[in-house]
């Protein structure tokens, strides 16, 4: 029989397998009229982990509540909390084709 999660556990779930520290994983749920928002706190070193390249891990983990939440008759969103002090990502730079062809030639 498949055990039902709740989608805080859901979420504590998923997060705990993906990241390197899960005794740090927090996740808090508040309910108010536009629904269920989840807050995730994790260890600044696994944050690249949960967000994942371009985003498509935070993407993915937010579609999957949203199907739980459909299940459950319910709204849900996730609000992944910035560490304290985080650094800001640098600029991406930009690269014209030329250039990258350029790159390649070693």
């Amino acid at each position: 029989m498949a055990e039902k999660f709740g989608d805080q556990e859901f979420l504590e779930f998923v997060v705990k397998s993906l990241v390197d520290n899960p005794s740090e994983v927090k996740v808090g749920r508040t309910v108010d009229e536009m629904g269920v928002l989840l807050t995730l706190k994790l260890n600044p070193a696994d944050m690249g982990k949960i967000i994942g390249r371009s985003g498509n891990t935070a993407k993915a983990i937010r579609t999957l509540l949203r199907v739980v939440g459909m299940k459950n008759h319910a709204r849900v969103n996730l609000k992944i909390e910035e560490p304290e002090g985080g650094a800001p990502r640098p600029p991406r730079k930009s690269s014209s084709m030329d250039q990258v062809m350029e790159d390649l030639k070693l």
